[in-house]
């Protein structure tokens, strides 16, 4: 075999590669050519040498720029060959030529998301560790329609974006590069030159599956999921539930501060399973919510200033450690439900912003595609490869992690255009108006792709406004959510409660002016993280009166909400009355146990959680007005409520005093003769309060009162809610 010296000057393509300017590296490196003009070509400016080890031959160098050659090759030559590279330094690697790999993904995978129509792209866009035709390694990919030149940069080739140039896929954007000898643990990122400046960027992985531990950002190749789930009767269960006739409370987490170890170190996935799920099993809860656990940068934020969209946070561990974690919750009977923020993400450089060298996941028009309020950049929801981004995260999270849901985040600042904008600084739609068409589209799809492909998943909306429909189906013109949260509720309960008692009675429509809408939505009432961040103090804090009153005010809220037409939400910290506002850098005061009235409050949020499982009337029509009637709703002049709950032939009487003066003979109107018990009774010693209340069962007079037959003679408690249930034998 001879070799050939090559021409004094490289030609056009050879130049490009070795400037970083070439977009399909293919086209010149590896072997081409017929003939006697057959050439294979190797290009690595980090090496002074390179030898094919199959045939032990060496390549002959054009020059000192790392370009080696190999000319009128035999027949013979292998075709994955391994080429054994010598450094300047004198150092020695081998390597498998990416270069001699023909492409990995496929056409209708391409086809499918240039569209928008995939709902799958993680499964080939990101990096995948596999085999190709025997050679272990990653396939690299990611979507760039806007780069000259996108190359993997690692620990394998310096951080050097000349050695490992990826080949772009048509007019797909999308570039893939299989480079064997790459494997699990290996940290990388895409460099990317812009087609028209010129500019460089090296960024993130958007569909890494793993990054390092802040602050560092490069993303992690991951194994094949390893972890056996324990969990299938769950999740058939789960797919046959009737979940809107079904009790549903959830208990809202921040893993970083729930609970930390005794020198303050946040606790891992794996140790903080257990200990949630034996808290929340004691108290009764049916799911957890998570605050974002998606890879982010900065504590502060909570995990609301997403930057890996398909990765869970590496603060507490690996994607398997948050496998067990849900598996071990599912096991023990609890749901796990996820914040997931599609809404916008952070401006970091090395993230999502100006991907490519200019807007991609972001709308190009800052009128639209920046959210001046809290710094941050909003999604192209027009753009097809946003939504499969989109689409995909969310499908990603609930197949790949089995999780039982998504609260979907700031959904109100996706629907309009002019959220949190001046006049002029929105542009309206093309009908004039301030909807946001493209997300309002992209929202319906979502929602019915999630609910065909995984039947049983909660789809929670976080909506603050009156836009109709969210939790309708897109074939009647909703925007197809499961359930919203009903912000109204949670601030008109908590200004009134926040009100002294005198004056009380001049905010009783606080009360009841939400059952006017309570069931035009699938509603969940959340007490939630909001409500106890930015000065606006904790959960007893906002409630009126000294320290005796704020914990009565805190008990009465709870049986209220736990007993109000609607699943319900609470924040940790919340059932035991924190004290002090929530903060992301410590844990809960757990201490606080050990006082009377905090423990009194934690056992009555488990009694309330206890009732609210066992009396269907509670739950099975939280959505349908048959399940509520009002007692009276009218007696703002004493601060008392009272109303049915109802499911066939059972009920369930509340009656609430939101005065701290007790009152004897309080006449309750009641459809059914007989004798009625109290089954929860907030002002309970037990739970911290003053044992004011009907101690035996009380039975019904003939006297006719509030429209119904029967009636009761109460004393109520006070600052508290009675939950009366009729005797069983009746």
């Amino acid at each position: 075999m001879k070799t050939s010296s090559a021409p004094a000057k490289p030609s056009e393509p050879i130049r490009r590669v070795m400037a970083g300017r070439h977009h399909d590296p293919f086209q010149v490196l590896g072997r081409h050519g017929a003939g006697t003009e057959r050439v294979y070509r190797v290009f690595n400016p980090h090496a002074r040498g390179v030898r094919m080890v199959q045939i032990e031959l060496d390549l002959e160098p054009k020059g000192r720029n790392g370009l080696f050659e190999l000319r009128e090759i035999d027949p013979a030559l292998p075709e994955r060959p391994t080429l054994e590279f010598t450094g300047h330094n004198g150092a020695r690697w081998q390597q498998t030529d990416p270069y001699a790999f023909p492409p990995q993904i496929g056409d209708l995978d391409l086809h499918l998301f240039g569209e928008g129509r995939h709902r799958h792209a993680w499964r080939f866009l990101g990096a995948h560790a596999l085999s190709v035709d025997g050679h272990p390694g990653v396939l690299f990919a990611t979507w760039a329609p806007h780069a000259e030149r996108v190359s993997v940069v690692g620990q394998f080739n310096q951080w050097d974006g000349r050695c490992h140039p990826m080949r772009v896929r048509g007019n797909s954007g999308v570039w893939e590069l299989f480079l064997p000898g790459v494997g699990v643990g290996d940290l990388y990122r895409f460099e990317l030159r812009h087609r028209d400046s010129g500019a460089i960027v090296t960024k993130i992985d958007p569909y890494a599956h793993q990054f390092e531990l802040r602050p560092a950002t490069a993303a992690r190749v991951t194994a094949p999921p390893g972890h056996v789930w324990q969990d299938q009767k769950w999740m058939d269960g789960r797919a046959e539930q009737d979940w809107q006739r079904q009790p549903m409370s959830v208990y809202e987490v921040h893993l970083g501060s729930w609970r930390r170890g005794d020198d303050g170190a946040q606790l891992s996935y794996r140790e903080i399973a257990p200990l949630l799920v034996e808290h929340v099993q004691a108290l009764g809860f049916t799911h957890i919510e998570l605050l974002p656990v998606t890879e982010h940068p900065l504590d502060e934020s909570w995990g609301y200033q997403v930057t890996g969209f398909f990765a869970p946070t590496a603060r507490f561990g690996t994607p398997d450690d948050f496998r067990w974690l849900v598996d071990h919750c599912h096991r023990h009977g609890i749901g796990v439900l996820l914040d997931w923020v599609p809404g916008h993400f952070p401006k970091d450089e090395h993230a999502l912003a100006r991907f490519d060298g200019e807007p991609l996941y972001e709308h190009p028009d800052p009128r639209q595609g920046e959210h001046r309020e809290w710094g941050t950049l909003v999604f192209d929801y027009g753009r097809n490869e946003v939504r499969c981004f989109l689409t995909g995260s969310a499908t990603y999270w609930l197949e790949a992690f089995h999780l039982d849901g998504l609260r979907v985040d700031a959904v109100a600042s996706m629907l309009y255009l002019d959220y949190s904008r001046e006049p002029g600084e929105w542009l309206p739609n093309r009908y004039g108006g301030n909807e946001n068409l493209e997300a309002i589209e992209f929202l319906r799809a979502l929602n019915e792709s999630v609910q065909t492909d995984s039947p049983g998943v909660l789809m929670i909306a976080e909506e603050s406004t009156s836009w109709p429909q969210v939790t309708r189906p897109p074939w009647v013109g909703g925007l197809g959510f499961t359930m919203k949260w009903n912000m109204g509720w949670m601030h008109d309960s908590l200004t009134y409660l926040s009100f002294d008692p005198v004056y009380r009675h001049y905010h009783h429509q606080n009360l009841t002016f939400g059952l006017l809408y309570a069931f035009s939505e699938n509603f969940v009432l959340p007490l939630s993280h909001d409500e106890v961040v930015h000065g606006k103090g904790s959960m007893l804090s906002k409630m009126a009166g000294d320290r005796w009153q704020q914990l009565a005010n805190l008990r009465l809220l709870y049986a209220y909400q736990w007993t109000y037409p609607g699943k319900k939400l609470l924040f940790m910290g919340g059932e035991f009355a924190q004290e002090r506002e929530w903060s992301e850098a410590r844990s809960l005061d757990w201490w606080l146990l050990e006082q009377a009235g905090h423990a009194g409050l934690q056992r009555l949020i488990g009694d309330l959680n206890a009732v609210y499982r066992d009396r269907r009337s509670l739950y099975a029509r939280e959505f349908d007005p048959s399940g509520f009637e009002w007692v009276d709703c009218n007696d703002s002049a004493q601060s008392v409520l009272s109303y049915l709950r109802l499911d066939g032939n059972q009920l369930t009487l509340v009656v609430l005093n939101f005065t701290p003066v007790v009152r004897h003979g309080y006449r309750i109107g009641v459809p059914m003769a007989g004798t009625y018990r109290e089954c929860i009774n907030t002002d309970s010693l037990y739970y911290g309060g003053s044992n004011v209340g009907n101690q035996v069962p009380i039975p019904t007079s003939a006297q006719a009162w509030m429209g119904h037959p029967h009636s009761l003679a109460l004393t109520l408690p006070p600052l508290a809610a009675l939950i009366l249930v009729p005797d069983p034998a009746q």
